[in-house]
Formats: structure tokens, C-alpha cells, sequence
């Protein structure tokens, strides 16, 4: 079975006015669409062809093949940044993740502050995430397509994805305010607490 592009988990005016419909029509629509396109492409008639897409990602990584973890990783950071935002979201955490948080950080202002940091300091393009690793969580921010979904010892919560392509349209160049609204109005704490159950 080739990938297909996973729906959104709302719709795509749903986060207004902090993402706008048109950044969806992009963002899903064309980019994440190319990722999954350009795998099933470089997946055609390979002994990966049917994997499930985590081992599609681990393989990749392993044998240092860049193309195919690109694109392939581009897929599942993806998708899991639409499911780390929600309508109505934002705002400081509830549950077992604001214990994490407040025992790793010392407060959620201390991880706000933090995370935006990260994020805003990400050179190029990439990904701010909240990770958990061993008992504690931590912020990590990646290049590229890199995720900590292949890093041993840590579990991927939550991500605010720092390509231009995600804010441009709404924000320009203010990085800064994009992850402002990220973390004030649109992250989705019951993902992050659901991946951090698993975890």
C-alpha cells in the first residue's frame, strides 16, 4: 500500500486566526502532499515498499540514505504537528505533562520561555520539540527533517514546525509571534499527555 496524504485532524479554518486556511492549502495541501508523493516514488519496487512508515523512517536513517529520510520523515513530522495543535488550545498544561514540565523547568512561564527560544533560535529551517527522555521532558530543536522520532531514548510529545513555509503567510518574518500563538492559543496538551502515557 502506497502512503496517502493523512487528513487533518479539523478543519482547515479551524486554528483562525492564528493559521490561516490559505497556509493549510499550502502547507498540507502542497508540501506535505510533495513528502508523501516523492516516498511512494523513491519506495517503488524497494524491499521497504509496504513497511509501515516508522520503519521506512529507522531504515532510512540507518543506511544513510538522506533522500528517502527526508522525504519520509517529512511525512510523520508532519502529521504530528497537526495533531500537536487544536482549536482552542494554548495556554499553560494540565495532567501528568504540567508535572513534567514544572519539575523539568521549574514552571510552564520557564518552558515557554524556553521553547520559544529554541524554536526562534533554530537556524534555518527545522523543528522545536517537547520530548520526553528517561523521567524528565526537554526541548529539543532539529534540522531539516530531523526528528526525535529516531533518537534512542526519547519520545516526541509534541512539535511546532519552524519552516518558513508554516508562518510565512500569516506572520512573515516574525518567527517569534508564531510560536507565541503556537503555545497561546493552538498547542494540544491532550496529545502531548496521551504520547507522554506511551512514552
Amino acid at each position: 500500500m502506497a502512503f496517502e496524504l493523512p487528513q487533518l485532524p479539523y478543519a482547515k479554518n479551524a486554528l483562525e486566526p492564528h493559521i490561516s486556511a490559505q497556509t493549510f492549502d499550502f502547507h498540507h495541501g502542497k508540501h506535505h502532499n510533495a513528502y508523501v508523493v516523492k516516498t511512494n516514488e523513491l519506495l517503488a519496487g524497494t524491499a521497504l515498499e509496504g513497511k509501515s512508515l516508522e520503519a521506512v523512517i529507522q531504515s532510512a536513517k540507518d543506511s544513510g540514505d538522506n533522500g528517502l529520510f527526508n522525504q519520509s520523515a517529512q511525512i510523520w513530522n508532519h502529521t504530528f504537528f497537526w495533531n500537536s495543535m487544536k482549536p482552542g488550545g494554548g495556554g499553560a498544561p494540565s495532567g501528568a505533562i504540567a508535572e513534567k514540565i514544572n519539575a523539568s523547568f521549574g514552571s510552564y512561564e520557564e518552558f515557554a520561555k524556553q521553547f520559544k527560544a529554541a524554536g526562534a533560535g533554530r537556524f534555518g529551517s527545522g523543528w522545536v520539540w517537547l520530548v520526553a527522555e528517561g523521567d524528565s521532558v526537554k526541548i529539543v530543536a532539529s534540522l531539516n527533517a530531523d526528528t526525535p522520532l529516531v533518537t534512542p531514548g526519547q519520545t516526541p510529545l509534541l512539535t511546532c514546525d519552524v519552516w518558513e513555509h508554516a508562518y510565512y503567510l500569516d506572520y512573515q518574518n516574525r518567527r517569534p509571534d508564531f510560536l507565541a500563538a503556537f503555545l497561546d492559543h493552538l498547542v494540544n496538551w491532550d496529545f502531548a499527555n496521551a504520547n507522554l502515557a506511551q512514552a
